[in-house]
């Protein structure tokens, strides 16, 4: 039973609750029903989880907008629709708002259509549901970002300094490499290129930096297969190679012989 979905039926006339339960009969639907607004309410403290409230409108005591509006309050989450005969019509419509009513159904109602309804109702509900699941998803996503940002800002301001002063050699050194006349690549071990600068780019007609982390011969063109072949041989070496309609020279050296690693040198062939 605790895997059905709950349906809440409130109307002062006993007879009509038991009409809604059988319209229910063939759907796996448990229905609770209540013969006043108060009896609702309570039934919705005692069974947690029901996803659909039908309330009659006229009801002695509390009526049914009164009673859907107290569910609103209490249990927002739920999916609210009132039955009232036509006489009520225009009281009912003037109430939706207070009572943040789903849909409204007039006596007598079509069971079909009936079912129909609270079938959409089960659907807008579990919508609903999605949407505050991903809603809380994504705030707390982002709280995790902005801690994260903030943790990377503290670490950047704490150590700029330091990394400035140990590796500023090191970034004149990049930026002079991207300027040379001289395409530049290098490789690790498993080709994997490490670096590239904006002549190599422009020799092998790629996008700037567009192979760093990539694997040389998936990442090349079919065209510089022969290309990525000539890199993978160990130690140096000048290799001319044909490539999309240009002569290119390759000079191999390896740069650390134990990990693999290769410098390759690239000008245009003779």
């Amino acid at each position: 039973m605790n895997d059905q979905t709950r349906i809440l039926c409130v109307d002062d006339e006993r007879n009509v609750l038991r009409a809604l339960e059988r319209i229910f009969l063939d759907d796996d639907y448990e229905i609770l029903t209540a013969a006043s607004g108060e009896e609702g309410l309570q039934l919705l403290s005692e069974s947690p989880q029901v996803k659909v409230v039908i309330s009659d409108f006229r009801m002695p005591g509390m009526n049914g907008v009164e009673f859907l509006k107290e569910v609103f309050t209490r249990h927002p989450e739920t999916i609210r629709i009132v039955l009232s005969g036509y006489a009520d019509t225009a009281a009912v419509v003037a109430a939706i708002n207070e009572g943040k009513i789903y849909k409204f159904i007039p006596k007598p109602w079509n069971d079909d259509e009936l079912r129909v309804t609270v079938a959409k109702a089960l659907e807008h509900f579990e919508i609903q549901r999605r949407n505050e699941q991903l809603a809380e998803e994504l705030r707390r996503k982002n709280q995790e970002l902005c801690e994260l940002n903030a943790d990377l800002q503290q670490r950047a301001v704490s150590c700029s300094c330091g990394f400035m002063q140990k590796h500023g050699s090191l970034l004149h050194a990049a930026v002079a490499l991207d300027h040379l006349p001289l395409g530049v690549l290098t490789l690790d071990g498993g080709g994997t290129v490490l670096q590239m600068n904006r002549e190599a780019a422009h020799l092998l007609q790629v996008g700037c930096h567009e192979l760093v982390g990539k694997r040389l011969a998936q990442a090349l063109p079919p065209q510089f297969a022969q290309l990525a072949e000539q890199a993978r041989l160990p130690g140096p070496g000048c290799r001319s190679v044909q490539a999309g309609g240009t002569q290119l020279k390759l000079e191999v050296r390896s740069l650390d012989q134990d990990a693999g690693e290769l410098l390759i040198t690239i000008a245009p062939g003779a």
